[in-house]
């Protein structure tokens, strides 16, 4: 008598087995990417308030997490001969919209509006994504996503405390250019794969944003200062590049490196959701090392952006980013078979 084995398969053709390991690996490298990320604000605030200019701490922040994910890069060219003159505008574009972009519009609204109101709209990013499926595709969310979009978004809410808050007009334009960057991110990551490799398009788009803001600070454009100071942690004085050399290093490099790999994992709709605990580990962050303890209304948010996440989640069968259809960047153009 023959034995045959029923295997599961998944819509895209692999064993839905594996395609659940890749997703659960997913979720834990997207985590440990909002982790890194989150260290960047607390670390960087001191040398802001030391006298450091926005665009020297991004410049070194981009420039060194660039130089370090830079074998990625150079190993792509190398396999492809013609890869910058394919992938190029992609760079650019990761580099000019979700890298120095992003930065620029957020600090920029943060100039205009408390930061708790600019934080709320730049991480409405994951509600835009549900939108732009839900336009491109006609196809409703599932109730588990929606249930966990506005769950998600009140718990937001509480956490960067917005009570009193002022909006202003341009600050909040800015917010809102800011969101859409993330939400390119997301995008963009979530199409990369063996054409594009994911740590290629980070160095690439790090390295193309560090010289964004050289050539802005270079002409005036924006203010650069970067004096010799120290900073203090907790009563504990250091010398000031030490905060930074962690944070292009470390939080921008690993946050980048796991962030790009994840989403196409687990898809940019639920790594978005994901990267909302970005806001929570910067407020563990923040009390580590500036003292700065939340209260129970922040913990309260805190709960309810995971249980979003968790229902997020659980929908495993909405559309994401990578069935809808999009045109082709102008660099995604045919091999080169010569």
């Amino acid at each position: 008598m023959t034995h045959t084995r029923t295997v599961a398969v998944s819509p895209s053709g692999r064993p839905a087995a594996a395609l659940s390991r890749s997703r659960n690996a997913g979720l834990v490298l997207a985590v440990v990417s909002a982790l890194a990320f989150s260290s960047s604000g607390p670390l960087v605030k001191p040398l802001l308030e030391e006298g450091w200019s926005l665009s020297a701490a991004l410049i070194v922040r981009m420039g060194l997490a660039g130089a370090i994910l830079s074998p990625a890069l150079v190993r792509a060219v190398r396999r492809e001969s013609s890869f910058f003159r394919r992938h190029g505008l992609s760079l650019l574009a990761f580099g000019l919209i979700p890298v120095a972009g992003c930065q620029l519009l957020f600090f920029s609204a943060m100039q205009r509006m408390p930061v708790a109101v600019a934080l709320l709209i730049q991480y409405l990013a994951p509600v835009f994504l549900v939108l732009y499926v839900w336009l491109r595709t006609r196809k409703a969310p599932s109730r588990l996503v929606l249930a966990g979009a506005v769950i998600a978004v009140v718990g937001l809410i509480l956490v960067v405390d917005v009570s009193g808050a002022r909006f202003d007009p341009l600050g909040t334009v800015f917010a809102l250019g800011a969101a859409l960057c993330v939400c390119v991110y997301f995008v963009m990551s979530e199409r990369t794969g063996d054409d594009l490799p994911a740590l290629a398009l980070a160095a690439g788009g790090l390295l193309c944003g560090a010289a964004i803001m050289a050539v802005l600070a270079l002409t005036g454009l924006l203010p650069f200062a970067a004096p010799a100071v120290t900073v203090v942690f907790r009563g504990v004085e250091v010398p000031g590049w030490m905060p930074l050399l962690w944070v292009g290093a470390v939080g921008t490099t690993v946050g980048y490196a796991l962030g790009i790999i994840a989403v196409p994992r687990v898809g940019a709709r639920l790594g978005s959701f994901v990267g909302l605990s970005e806001v929570l580990f910067a407020l563990l962050f923040a009390w580590l090392l500036l003292g700065e303890a939340p209260g129970l209304v922040q913990f309260l948010g805190g709960a309810l952006i995971l249980l979003g996440v968790v229902l997020v989640r659980l929908d495993a069968g909405a559309p994401d980013l990578a069935t809808v259809p999009v045109e082709p960047l102008p660099a995604e153009v045919a091999p080169d078979n010569r």
